[in-house]
């Protein structure tokens, strides 16, 4: 076996586990893809040929039918990947406001935060590994806490706007650099998938002659859709209305008619297979370099994406199995090929996955449980359930076990959903039927699964944290989620925030035909607008 020697700086060594025996010329490959659905994948059983390279590379490896985010969307998931931890513990669960930034830790800080001290990127250096990342990501969201553990970070510095094409060069470069070198983990970002949806037109509409998925039928979903008030409905694409950004005509403002709900699914279609191009480019200078076979490649995302599930299009804005559910694949040197998992994950669950398989020790604060054996021998191990989280766009909280998903909002994002939703996924995937009335019982059942999750975590907050505070409660104290906040907020897309943005938007519902609901939101919402902090 081959005896890494350290890279860190001496004054760093003292606090530095033994020297750790590694596979030798261990290289590992982790490509982040925005807003990409599982489903919208050809190894998932996808209808249109949106990824032939990435069904290659799961071919090559153990695709995972059931991971999920812990917490949506973009920040506080990768908040939790990056940290191994729950949103209710780091308090990375929003956008916006207080829950946008990790928890202070108090006077139990040392030099190093928790980030950084029991951070994934932190672990994979004590054993050894150059980490790098090429992303705009900690600029984007303010995200600085992302960055812990990385020696190189490489802003691509469009703020997650920038398409495959601008982002391929640098991982090109990174590549010709350094693809030979000893243990290395590299995390490349590609953000095609997430709206506005901006693939290059020289790459014209592949999909023109496919067919729409079956399920979005015109007189059970979209004349209903249209109906529905909040942001990114049917009628409502770009947040708070419905006018289309002529600098991405790949999205329209609205879903009008089959013409304007084909573009977006097209065009989402088309931003996975321009990303899948630059997967294909990775793979060929691998194989080129006699690469390919020992490195490890994993594929995911923070998230998935809402395609007409719960009436939102273009968005990430729910704590359901649209959102939250993503895809992952592992291709490990040596590991199990053509295998696929069908029990339940966190995208967490991975840094004590990596532990395990590289020798390390996982950390005591993370939430995850890891999974090698199904890496290493194709086991079919995993969760019995998952807790989903949504406090960006609705505050929500969900468990999937089973064929079922309730959820349950406490938060609606001005959407009009009910406190409790139940959804059998194996009859209707696409979430089409809330079946809560006829099952009081199944509802019980995960208001239960809810209850036990939550405490547990806020006994192992009160044993480890520096509060014991659930930032759900933070966020709907300080207005509700980022993108429907009525206290010292804004609402995006519109001119004003507060009050008088949220009674703007009750106009427009009223001159679109959205009366009712613009009622109903009135009268949800009266205490809050009379409690307003201007």
């Amino acid at each position: 076996m081959y005896l890494i020697k350290s890279a860190l700086h001496p004054e760093q060594r003292v606090a530095a586990r033994p020297l750790t025996r590694l596979r030798i010329f261990m290289r590992i490959l982790y490509i982040d893809i925005d807003s990409l659905r599982p489903d919208h994948l050809g190894c998932h059983g996808y209808h249109r040929n949106t990824s032939p390279a990435i069904d290659a590379i799961a071919r090559e490896g153990v695709l995972f039918e059931k991971c999920h985010t812990s917490d949506a969307p973009c920040l506080p998931s990768r908040s939790a990947f990056y940290s191994g931890r729950f949103g209710i513990h780091t308090g990375v669960v929003g956008h916006a406001g207080t829950a946008a930034q990790p928890k202070i830790q108090g006077p139990a800080r040392s030099w190093r935060d928790h980030f950084d001290e029991q951070g994934l990127a932190r672990q994979l250096q004590l054993l050894g590994h150059h980490t790098a990342m090429i992303s705009p990501f900690g600029q984007r969201h303010s995200a600085w806490h992302i960055h812990a553990g990385f020696h190189e970070i490489h802003n691509t510095a469009e703020g997650g706007m920038e398409s495959a094409e601008r982002v391929q060069p640098i991982v090109e470069k990174w590549l010709a650099d350094n693809a030979t070198k000893n243990h290395w983990y590299l995390h490349i970002n590609y953000w095609d998938p997430h709206a506005p949806y901006r693939a290059p037109e020289q790459l014209g509409n592949p999909f023109a002659d496919d067919p729409l998925p079956r399920w979005l039928d015109d007189e059970t979903w979209i004349g209903p859709h249209q109906k529905m008030t909040g942001p990114h409905t049917a009628l409502d694409l770009q947040m708070y209305h419905g006018d289309a950004d002529p600098r991405y005509p790949r999205q329209p403002g609205r879903i009008a008619d089959r013409a304007s709900l084909r573009s977006v699914m097209d065009g989402y279609d088309t931003a996975i297979r321009h990303v899948d191009n630059q997967v294909a480019r990775i793979v060929t200078l691998l194989q080129e370099a006699g690469l390919y076979e020992e490195t490890a490649i994993i594929i995911s995302a923070d998230h998935g994406e809402n395609l007409g599930e719960l009436g939102l299009y273009g968005e990430h804005g729910t704590a359901d199995d649209a959102t939250c559910r993503i895809p992952l694949i592992i291709k490990w040197p040596g590991g199990a090929r053509g295998k696929r998992n069908t029990r339940f994950h966190y995208h967490l669950d991975l840094a004590p996955t990596l532990m395990e398989l590289l020798g390390g020790t996982p950390q005591k604060l993370w939430d995850g449980e890891t999974f090698a054996a199904a890496i290493t021998e194709g086991a079919d191990v995993g969760r019995e359930e998952v807790i989903l989280s949504q406090c960006s766009h609705v505050c929500q909280r969900s468990v999937r076990w089973g064929r079922w998903l309730y959820m349950r909002t406490y938060h609606d994002g001005f959407h009009l959903f009910p406190q409790e939703m139940l959804f059998d996924l194996e009859a209707t995937p696409h979430e089409q039927e809330n079946l809560a009335a006829e099952h009081p019982a199944l509802c019980h059942e995960g208001q239960w699964r809810l209850s036990r999750w939550h405490d547990v975590q806020m006994q192992k907050m009160a044993l480890t944290g520096n509060d014991v505070v659930d930032p759900l409660w933070t966020v709907l104290r300080e207005g509700g989620p980022a993108y429907a906040r009525l206290h010292n907020g804004d609402l995006p897309g519109m001119p004003e925030g507060g009050k008088a943005g949220f009674e703007t938007y009750l106009q427009r519902l009223e001159a679109t035909g959205r009366s009712e609901g613009a009622d109903a939101l009135r009268a949800k919402y009266a205490a809050w607008l009379q409690d307003l902090r201007r």
